[in-house]
């Protein structure tokens, strides 16, 4: 992965944007899907004993053992993420010096092998370099979450707010405690908003706004 010109601060949050080559699908059905989402989580931590791939076979009394043995520590904090298609968007914090660099390196090259093999194809399946935008603001961070949940709506992958709602590939669920997971790093914005129904209304007030917003984007650039 190229060097950055400008270094990625430890302690500060990203908005983290990377997507397929030549609009390259890369997530194409819910097997996909679930794989990127468990690759996330496991390269949120360093040192790793294994690759992803070969930890995926161990029993789960191995892998407890594993962790224990080595002791990795959290170098990026998620707060929010959503897969689509041909891209993916992340909000993180990241912890350590280079945390990011290596978080994103790890995933976009476990998950381009595990897809490569899949599909039978060869080389890269993301752009070399993935966006960073560092946010400066509470406001900015707000904002950028709901960008992130709208996502899946405004491109009209899904066609309902009540299917945004339940969109599996997103940590919107997990913000409106429809699922038991725990990726994400939620305080920061809940922590603002006080309940979760105030935060679903920020994000679904904007909706069909943002959504227009996108079908402009679209005729523009076609």
């Amino acid at each position: 992965m190229p060097r950055r010109k400008t270094p990625l601060i430890s302690g500060e949050i990203y908005h983290i944007f990377n997507k397929g080559i030549t609009g390259q699908i890369t997530f194409s059905n819910s097997q996909d899907y679930k794989r990127a989402k468990l690759t996330l989580n496991y390269y949120l931590y360093s040192p790793l004993p294994i690759r992803f791939s070969r930890f995926l076979e161990l029993s789960s009394k191995r892998k407890k053992e594993l962790f224990q043995i080595f002791k990795p520590r959290k170098i990026v904090s998620i707060i929010a993420y959503v897969f689509m298609p041909n891209h993916f968007h992340l909000l993180v914090k990241q912890k350590e010096d280079k945390g990011i660099q290596k978080f994103v390196g790890n995933f976009q090259n476990s998950y381009t092998r595990y897809f490569n093999t899949k599909n039978k194809r060869v080389g890269s399946l993301f752009l070399n370099r993935f966006k960073a935008v560092r946010i400066e603001t509470e406001e900015q961070l707000y904002h950028v979450s709901r960008y992130i949940h709208l996502n899946p709506y405004s491109s009209e992958v899904v066609k309902t707010l009540k299917e945004l709602e339940h969109y599996k590939w997103s940590s919107l669920p997990e913000y409106l405690g429809l699922t038991k997971e725990k990726i994400c790093n939620k305080e920061l914005i809940l922590g603002h908003f006080g309940s979760i129904e105030r935060y679903k209304s920020f994000v679904f007030n904007q909706a069909d706004y943002q959504r227009s917003l996108e079908r402009i984007k679209r005729v523009v650039l076609e």
